[in-house]
């Protein structure tokens, strides 16, 4: 009964697939269903109780297994399989594929409630492949890689095709990341796991329809469902693999410009950082180390000696002074650079039909590209790094990954251009991150790159959004962006802070770009050499703005550093959209201009110039406190918030545990041994919890390793009490400390009658509109402490 009552239901939600497509026979083998039609086969099979896999392959065409993304190793027996003389279900304990012999349907449900069906399935036209799906008239769609375009994507035909847009605003149909994955608001994605270019089709021409077009490739897509958002983004970042958790420096500040001209230069930066006092952590420097113009010197790969005489001891020098030194890098040879001839000899470039370099003309001058998925192209440029972070380079730069520039005529080992197009970026990220692997395994690399694919961020990659222009709409875009490309598994990426493309110059707008840099991934302002990016090149008021904005990214560095291990573990973006809260919300499953940061604050960028109020939304679970003044604003509700200079709006979450520590001037500095805890009491809130999570900053694999140690945070509170427990978890290969904490207790200062540390009565100092509490911390120790309310 119930197996008819669910083919009943599905009958229902969608419409006969191809007329032409008729059931001949099936079976299970090796926990994969075959099920063979008139016109090819179909192969069904389960990752997990929440991911399952359909592959269609027509008559005269090879199953290719290979996949660029897919990191998970399917588990095996978890899967059912029933059959009537109508249908088949083949079902996990979650996820349930039915199967209708007649007419031919395909749809997926998980714990019995229909997510999608295939609509006509597969359909070969005369250039273009097409696989589609049936949607409900109320679904919300997000995905298809890094564009402005609003959060709710649906109406739009994305092209699959990475391609840069110099100087976009807000709004930018197609940017550096086209990732072929679909999440929808009913809390599923789909995955289309084929590398060829094409196109995702999200019911452009509102007919209910979700469709992907490709040239060529595999016909596989997998079905991702989950019982929240951060489930569903979990299973998806387990098919496509996690992000290793980056260097501690990485959440610290970077100089960057384009670009410093010579070694002079850069030495003469840093110093100014450090006579000013402002922290910083790694200088970026672009093309002009291997060149001095920008047009004729890619592929040189080697540093201008004229201009930078001595790289190997401006580098050391850097180093002693705990600056890492990131350096650009492309994937282009140009025919007028130093290593033309080598990269011909040597056989490392892409290739023309008749198997000769593959060479054409493109704005930086005539060039050939390296073949990334040759192991001879491999080799070759990870040699040229390897000598370079031999010399003592701390981070590489991947730009023009898209490829900039790669005409459909040239050819790779893994296919023509089109066909590996998308993916070139995510296997020059791979190329990196094994290479260090293999020849630095005690270093966690920094990649930043400008383009990439699905799993892109196994690789460790750091995207950023490209060269936005520095306008009011440059900076509208930029939440949108980072919010979606969370959801799809790329929980870094970030924007050039000031804007980058351009010559307009606004030092409100350069000061409200690095307050909400505070609040994403990574600290780096960047920009043309027409206006300076750096804090240390700006007037005296707005230096010391820029100032205050750095020093509080370090302050945030703890709270930081555990979004960046929950990202690591759980795949959680470390920008969330309020969605995530309340996905039955539709009032907020279009909104991007507020967003979470980590679990625990309330973020709304000011984007328009001289604004003076705005309207922010306070989800429903919990009552929100003003991070700057305390001013407590209702669960559930919507205020209109004065806009000040100093800051932007930013509230935390009631209940929460905020660990800060006090400015440092470099992530060397970091430690906490002592540290500030800020509690952030919510009547509203009887039960919550925090944690810490710590290590030496710099291991791969730290926690694995049994290298680290967890600091949790619980609150119990009662009308009576406020009783909050701190406790420590420590890996078997982690050196843990005394700490000293100093515990900052928000919105109790005049409702506090005694307090208790461990059983004793301890004074406390109450500082205006917060009270603190001294604690010593000891290895192995729980400390409870209790307040007694008036």
């Amino acid at each position: 009964m119930k197996n008819f009552l669910l083919l009943l239901l599905i009958s229902t939600f969608s419409f006969a697939q191809n007329a032409n497509r008729k059931y001949e026979s099936s079976k299970l083998s090796n926990s994969t269903l075959e099920i063979k039609t008139s016109d090819g086969l179909y192969l069904i099979k389960p990752y997990s109780d929440k991911i399952v896999e359909t592959s269609f392959v027509p008559k005269g065409e090879t199953y290719n297994p290979e996949s660029h993304a897919v990191v998970l190793v399917p588990k095996t027996r978890i899967s059912k399989l029933k059959e009537t003389k109508d249908g088949l279900i083949f079902s996990t304990s979650g996820i349930t594929v039915s199967i209708e012999k007649s007419p031919f349907k395909i749809s997926y449900l998980y714990k019995n409630k229909i997510l999608l069906s295939e609509k006509n399935g597969y359909i070969k036209k005369d250039s273009t492949q097409i696989l589609d799906f049936n949607l409900n008239d109320s679904e919300v769609l997000y995905g298809g890689g890094s564009r402005a375009l609003g959060m709710n994507r649906r109406g739009n035909r994305l092209q699959l095709y990475n391609r840069a847009q110099y100087g976009y605003s807000n709004r930018a149909e197609l940017l550096n990341f086209c990732i072929p994955v679909v999440l929808s608001s009913k809390m599923y994605a789909v995955h289309f796991d084929n590398a060829a270019i094409g196109y995702l089709d999200l019911d452009s021409k509102k007919n209910n329809t979700l469709a992907y077009e490709t040239i060529s490739g595999r016909k596989t897509y997998q079905v991702i469902a989950g019982d929240s958002w951060t489930d569903v983004v979990s299973n998806y970042t387990s098919l496509t693999g996690k992000q290793p958790l980056p260097a501690r420096w990485t959440f610290g500040n970077f100089s960057s410009r384009f670009g410093y001209h010579s070694q002079e230069e850069v030495e003469k930066t840093i110093e100014k950082f450090q006579n000013d006092n402002i922290p910083v952590d790694a200088i970026i420097i672009d093309l002009y180390w291997f060149g001095k113009t920008v047009q004729g010197t890619l592929g040189n790969l080697d540093w201008d000696k004229d201009n930078f005489p001595n790289p190997t001891k401006m580098i050391a020098d850097l180093n002693a002074k705990n600056i890492k030194t990131v350096l650009i890098t492309e994937p282009f040879v140009l025919t007028t650079s130093s290593k033309w001839k080598e990269a011909v000899d040597k056989k490392v470039l892409a290739t023309n039909k008749e198997g000769n370099p593959f060479i054409y003309d493109f704005y930086f001058g005539n060039t050939g590209i390296i073949d990334v998925f040759k192991p001879e192209g491999k080799q070759w440029f990870w040699n040229i790094y390897k000598n370079l972070i031999n010399q003592g380079v701390g981070g590489l730069w991947g730009d023009l990954g898209e490829p900039e520039a790669f005409p459909s005529q040239g050819i790779t080992v893994k296919g023509k251009a089109d066909e590996v197009h998308n993916i070139y970026g995510h296997n020059w990220a791979k190329l990196v991150a094994d290479g260090y692997q293999t020849d630095f395994p005690a270093t966690r690399p920094f990649i930043l790159m400008r383009s990439g694919y699905s799993g892109s961020q196994h690789y460790g990659i750091i995207p950023w959004s490209g060269d936005v222009s520095r306008s009011w709409e440059g900076l509208q875009s930029q939440t949108e962006i980072a919010l979606q490309m969370g959801m799809q598994g790329i929980g870094y990426m970030h924007s050039d802070l000031g804007g980058f493309a351009g010559d307009y110059f606004d030092n409100e707008l350069y000061i409200r770009w690095l307050q909400y840099g505070v609040f994403q991934p990574l600290f780096r302002p960047h920009a043309g050499e027409s206006v300076a990016s750096e804090p240390v090149y700006k007037d005296i008021v707005t230096k010391a703005a820029a100032k205050k904005q750095v020093e509080l990214r370090y302050q945030m560095l703890p709270y930081n550093y555990t979004l960046a291990f929950e990202n690591n573990q759980k795949g959680t973006p470390l920008m969330r959209p309020l969605l995530f809260e309340e996905p039955e919300n539709g009032a907020l499953s279009s909104v991007s201009e507020t967003y979470f940061w980590g679990n625990d604050f309330l973020v709304t960028p000011i984007t328009k110039a001289g604004l003076k109020e705005t309207t922010i939304y306070f989800p429903k679970n919990n009552n929100w406190f003003d991070f700057y003044t305390d001013a407590k604003h209702d669960a559930g509700t919507s205020s209109n918030i004065a806009v000040v200079d100093e800051h932007i709006p930013v509230f935390v979450r009631g209940g929460a545990f905020i660990p800060m520590i006090k400015t440092i001037q470099n992530t060397s500095k970091y430690s906490l041994n002592n540290f500030d805890l800020h509690f952030f009491f919510d009547e509203k809130i009887p039960k919550s919890e925090g944690k810490l999570y710590n290590d030496n900053g710099q291991t791969p694999n730290a926690f694995e390793k049994g290298e680290y140690e967890i600091i949790n945070f619980y609150n119990n509170s009662n009308e009576k009490t406020v009783s909050l427990t701190i406790q420590t978890e420590t890996g078997k290969s982690f050196p843990t400390a005394e700490k000293n904490i100093t515990l900052v207790l928000h919105n109790l200062n005049d409702k506090i009658k005694k307090v208790t540390v461990d059983g004793k009565e301890t004074t406390f100092i109450s500082k205006g509109k917060t009270i603190e509490i001294p604690l010593v911390s000891k290895k192995g120790i729980t400390n409870t402490i209790v307040i007694q309310l008036k």
